[in-house]
């Protein structure tokens, strides 16, 4: 009767640990690990958030999920532009992927790389953060992932080690690291250039011989990167692209965490994401252009297009907009269009 008692007793007490335990988001199929992949690491700005993002889901989340960052694409054996497939496949949990680089498996992604769509950061916030960025959260997210925030890696200026840049012409013949995007090799085409598609990874060694004469890049991966170490010292300020970051957890990943856990998770994407887009845009503004002040410190010659030289630019490339406009989609980029025209 005893022993009776004691198991009834030890039963009861099960019962009040349980939902205390797993209430708390402490689930049975919880991963010990869960991977994060980014293309760039640390001290890049993109890497800076990912690590972010993998600390406040930590913090925020009681240490329930506890989330590895893999830079380099190393997950995917280098090969950023498989990212999004392995991500879906569950091969990756979670990433900090590029709109570039995801482009291949969702066309409408490519709209951000339109030549000259935005103007400005304000541009960027106007399609990201309005109507234009629900609609591409939600196609995404029939596409076997739960997209959470909006990162930046930030408007794309191109270098050489030739000659400065500061008209179409400059470009002609000079074989430029691109992107594995269509899109990307008929811009530079358009423009007289030579594209050649690589990883970041070969790009570097390939700068470092004179394979290929330039790249185009963000400011912050220009220094990080240290760039005018590998020639690279003619440097034009075009703004022709951007690449918003988008953050996101593989679907079925998602559907295994408690709700509490889920928003913990989206709460901390959101910060991260915050975060890194402010330290993307550090020292190239108006108010503060500390990093362009860096960069021509290194010996480069820096190139800042007037309007009228930029809409020479914009010219040359506008075949290309209107083709890729029909594949992206003409009512996407008619909105994207009107949301840049009201911004504020």
């Amino acid at each position: 009767m005893k022993s009776l008692r004691a198991l009834l007793a030890g039963l009861a007490l099960a019962a009040m640990v349980l939902p205390a335990t797993f209430g708390s988001g402490v689930a049975a199929d919880y991963k010990a690990e869960y991977k994060l992949s980014t293309v760039l690491g640390k001290p890049f700005p993109w890497g800076i958030g990912g690590d972010r993002w993998a600390e406040l889901v930590k913090e925020k989340t009681n240490g329930r999920i506890n989330v590895k960052m893999y830079p380099g694409s190393s997950l995917v054996n280098g090969d950023q532009t498989k990212e999004f497939t392995a991500l879906r496949q569950g091969v990756i949990d979670m990433a900090v992927g590029s709109t570039i680089n995801w482009s291949p498996q969702v066309k409408e992604l490519n709209l951000f790389s339109l030549p000259f769509l935005m103007p400005d950061h304000k541009a960027m916030d106007a399609l990201t953060q309005g109507p234009v960025g629900k609609q591409l959260f939600d196609l995404l997210a029939t596409k076997d992932v739960v997209p959470l925030a909006w990162g930046e890696n930030g408007f794309r200026e191109i270098s050489n080690s030739k000659r400065a840049i500061s008209k179409p012409e400059d470009l002609k013949g000079l074989k430029i690291r691109v992107v594995g995007s269509p899109l990307y090799l008929d811009t530079f085409t358009a423009l007289g250039a030579n594209p050649t598609q690589m990883s970041w990874a070969d790009a570097q060694p390939a700068l470092s011989t004179g394979a290929v004469d330039g790249q185009e890049n963000p400011l912050a991966v220009f220094v990080a990167a240290k760039l005018p170490t590998l020639g690279q010292k003619h440097l034009t300020l075009w703004g022709y692209v951007a690449d918003p970051l988008i953050f996101v957890v593989n679907k079925e990943v998602w559907a295994s965490w408690s709700k509490e856990d889920q928003e913990a998770v989206r709460a901390a994407a959101v910060q991260a994401a915050a975060e890194e887009i402010a330290i993307s845009r550090k020292g190239i503004t108006a108010q503060d252009d500390s990093l362009l002040k860096d960069i021509a410190a290194q010996g480069v010659e820096v190139v800042q297009l007037t309007p009228d030289q930029q809409k020479a630019f914009q010219a040359a490339t506008k075949a290309v907009y209107e083709k890729w406009a029909k594949q992206i989609g003409p009512d996407l980029v008619k909105s994207a269009e009107t949301s840049i025209a009201a911004r504020k």
